[in-house]
């Protein structure tokens, strides 16, 4: 088959590439390939006439400040528009959001028009921030979530932006049309399976061909690395992790090395985190996310998601990794178990490697997704 998948925000839609032609497939990847991160995709709508030199960003922030408006969404749009001629005759289409063009939502829908209009089925990964997910995170219904932040102090709206214009009128609009043309949506994981039971979920494909499991080795200090992303800093609760380190090195001078990453482009990410032993994730998910399976897939321990909605789904009954909790004297003492045995460091992590080859490997996914759109 054909499949064209729109978007890229993680590296799921470049593992499912890779396991649907493992599988013998055509697989077409176009998006912006998630800005600084640079994950590679085959056709890019990454803005470059607007960053490319200072009188263009200076004019779009002036444009910013009069209209609101980033003119970068602009560009997306009509560079995915200058390449709608290679998006016809696909089998499948597979949108990783309402919103995978990064567009204005009124130009998102006249170019998801064509794209609908000119291949087979379509369909909606939800694997991240969409209307229905922000909808029912604002019922306050999760014991906790993204958004607990902004529940506890409302001057945080203003960094809410990017997940609360999902619930904007244009943004709801994009997400109907979207919703009435496609065949199914699909979820990547239980932080969307739970406010949305009535969806299949697919878990994140990860391909453990090229991310090697490897035994961790513990001859000095246990290296902790924190890779901070400012545009996620208060979802991933990214200060708890911060106000933990200072702690943790204070008390363990001479046992531990910390590393600390702001805004790396996903290659130069992945060279640092390769080091550590200990990775620090997220504090707000029920599950792991991507970028946790990749480290779980190495062998590293990742603090994330694992809640008990987690382990009951995977009949887990040993930990392959560990819940983070919006607590400092909790993420304290658990790091501080773990400084303090590190052959529980070394078990964590071979368990973790062998979860993520069991439950995410990447062409057994790849597998379930053909099942999901073959049979919708």
């Amino acid at each position: 088959m054909k499949i064209l998948l729109i978007g890229e925000y993680s590296r799921l839609h470049n593992s499912l590439k890779e396991g649907l032609q493992a599988l013998g497939h055509e697989v077409t990847i176009i998006g912006t390939g998630d800005n600084f991160k640079q994950f590679p995709v085959d056709y890019s709508i990454s803005p470059k006439f607007i960053t490319s030199n200072r009188f263009f960003v200076f004019l779009n922030k002036a444009f910013f400040k009069v209209f609101n408006s980033d003119l970068q969404l602009l560009e997306k749009g009509i560079r995915f528009y200058l390449f709608l001629p290679k998006q016809k005759n696909f089998d499948i289409v597979q949108l990783i959001n309402s919103n995978a063009i990064e567009t204005y939502p009124f130009f998102s829908k006249y170019l998801l028009k064509k794209v609908f209009k000119n291949n087979r089925k379509s369909f909606l990964l939800i694997c991240g921030e969409d209307t229905p997910i922000i909808d029912f995170l604002l019922l306050k219904k999760m014991r906790y979530s993204i958004l607990s932040p902004l529940f506890e102090d409302e001057k945080l709206r203003e960094s809410y932006y990017f997940s609360l214009k999902y619930t904007q009128k244009n943004y709801r609009d994009l997400f109907e049309f979207v919703k009435q043309n496609i065949q199914k949506i699909i979820v990547s994981d239980l932080d969307y399976k739970i406010p949305l039971p009535e969806y299949e979920l697919i878990p994140n494909p990860i391909n453990t061909d090229k991310i090697k499991a490897e035994s961790l080795v513990i001859s000095n200090k246990i290296i902790i690395f924190l890779g901070i992303n400012e545009g996620s800093y208060l979802k991933k609760g990214a200060s708890y992790f911060e106000k933990t380190l200072k702690i943790i090195e204070q008390k363990y001078p001479d046992q531990v090395e910390i590393i600390i990453s702001k805004n790396l482009p996903y290659r130069e990410y992945i060279q640092l985190y390769d080091k550590a032993h200990i990775i620090l994730d997220q504090v707000f998910g029920y599950d792991q996310g991507y970028n946790a399976l990749e480290a779980m897939a190495k062998g590293k321990v990742v603090f994330t998601g694992a809640e008990k909605e987690f382990e009951e789904y995977y009949n887990l009954t040993e930990k392959v990794c560990i819940n983070a909790l919006a607590n400092v004297d909790y993420l304290v003492n658990e790091l501080s178990f773990l400084i303090e045995n590190p052959e529980e460091i070394i078990a964590i992590g071979k368990r973790s490697s062998a979860f993520v080859e069991k439950e995410h490997h990447y062409i057994k996914i790849a597998q379930k997704y053909l099942e999901a759109w073959t049979n919708s």
